[in-house]
């Protein structure tokens, strides 16, 4: 799953996307209400965590332009102010949940797993294509009895894939949803992980292969 955190004290940004990372979540890190707005418009996110207190333009102005203009994957706000009026006023915004700084690590991963499993796109923590299963809280692979926890990196591309199994993804797509925008990572890295999970199918004798198809780029199909 892919997350935007838009949080303007820095030392608190690294760590907060240190655990996210940890916990297999892919976060593209901003510091300004501007670029907040512009990135989650223009990106592919599951989900937003957004600071009230930025400079630019602070959270509940991002919020409500987002919102105004038909944005609706879900948003949790973070916040030194601890009033019950600005939780009323975030809420109504269009704010999916509320956390107060300064807050547990814990809860804040609790608030992400219920924010998203609130949202439209995402319903489940399995995902399931032909005779696989990927846990999305344990980023355990299965088919039947047999059984794998993929690395981090294997477990973002193998999600990418299941999520999308009905259309081919370029590798250009593939890296900037399973590697995030900041990644350093380049297209040989898809190629190395695609093999990666090639032999991961293969060890726990799924029927799923993942194919390639040239200029379209990779996709699941079950064979009978």
């Amino acid at each position: 799953m892919k997350l935007l955190y838009a949080e303007d004290e820095k030392a608190l940004s690294e760590a907060v996307v240190d655990i996210l990372t940890y916990h297999k979540y892919i976060v593209d890190a901003v510091y300004n209400g501007e670029d907040a707005y512009d990135y989650a418009m223009y990106g592919d996110y599951d989900g937003v965590i957004l600071d009230i207190m930025m400079p630019k333009k602070d959270g509940l102005e991002v919020l409500s332009e987002l919102r105004r203009n038909g944005y609706k994957k879900p948003v949790l706000l973070l916040t030194a102010r601890n009033q019950v009026e600005d939780k009323i006023k975030g809420l109504d915004s269009g704010a999916d949940d509320y956390l107060a700084k300064p807050f547990d690590m814990g809860e804040l991963l609790a608030r992400v797993r219920a924010m998203l499993r609130r949202s439209e796109e995402f319903h489940s923590n399995r995902l399931q294509f032909g005779d696989i299963a990927l846990d999305i809280e344990n980023g355990i692979l299965s088919c039947g009895s047999n059984s794998v926890v993929l690395p981090k990196q294997e477990y973002r591309l193998m999600e990418q894939l299941m999520l999308n199994h009905s259309m081919y993804m370029a590798s250009e797509d593939l890296l900037e949803k399973a590697w995030g925008f900041n990644s350093e990572a380049d297209i040989n890295s898809v190629w190395l992980y695609i093999s990666y999970l090639r032999k991961r199918l293969a060890a726990i004798e799924s029927k799923v292969e993942i194919v390639s198809r040239r200029n379209f780029g990779y996709k699941l199909e079950m064979n009978a």
